[in-house]
């Protein structure tokens, strides 16, 4: 990988999240992803957050700390299938700091950085601040107490421009439209991946 590329993070994602949806839309029952695999492309989104300012920072701590906790248990454990059937085995699923409980996480922070993209590529104008308050209140407000949802409402007043965030992520108008693109297509079938997993053993996804 060249430093070019190494300076695009959209670009590091699209095609990390382009190798799991081939694994993800495989005709066979359940597909086994391997954890690392997903771990490393997940991490590959943390920048994002980071871009997005102080309306995100939580979901930023949140999402990284997560990443690196299935990052080092796909050290020992090869496969996310894996990794949730251990949890069931030990009766820990729900617990806080399990690996299935970070795993559904990690997965809302996919899912709110694919809204988020949705949004912007049909949201006319320089201002996140629509498509930012669309995907958090489609994402992550259901599972958010007043308190944080109030903050994150506040922080929103303090997000970056569109322009600003492209010149964070070193694209023009038209690279960072077919980057984006790229992602929703290629993060859906990951997406529907964990949920089939979660709903498949019968965990539920609403907690």
């Amino acid at each position: 990988m060249g430093s070019n590329e190494a300076d695009k993070p959209l670009r590091r994602i699209g095609a990390s999240f382009e190798q799991l949806a081939a694994v993800a839309k495989q005709q066979q029952q359940q597909p086994a992803m391997a954890a690392g695999d997903f771990s490393r492309a997940c991490s590959n989104v943390s920048v994002l957050f980071g871009c997005l300012g102080i309306a995100f920072k939580f979901a930023e701590m949140d999402y990284v700390a997560k990443v690196d906790d299935l990052l080092e248990a796909s050290k020992t454990i090869s496969t996310l299938p894996s990794m949730v059937e251990l949890d069931i085995q030990k009766g820990t699923v729900r617990q806080a700091g399990s690996h299935t409980r970070n795993l559904l996480r990690v997965k809302r922070g996919i899912d709110m950085v694919k809204v988020l993209f949705e949004q912007i590529l049909v949201t006319e104008g320089n201002s996140l601040k629509d498509a930012a308050s669309k995907a958090y209140a489609q994402v992550f407000a259901p599972h958010h107490g007043w308190a944080i949802r109030k903050a994150v409402g506040a922080g929103m007043y303090a997000l970056p421009s569109k322009s600003q965030l492209l010149k964070k992520l070193n694209e023009d108008e038209n690279s960072a439209r077919a980057q984006m693109q790229s992602f929703v297509r290629s993060s859906g079938p990951v997406i529907l991946y964990v949920e089939d997993l979660f709903t498949s053993k019968n965990l539920g996804l609403d907690w």
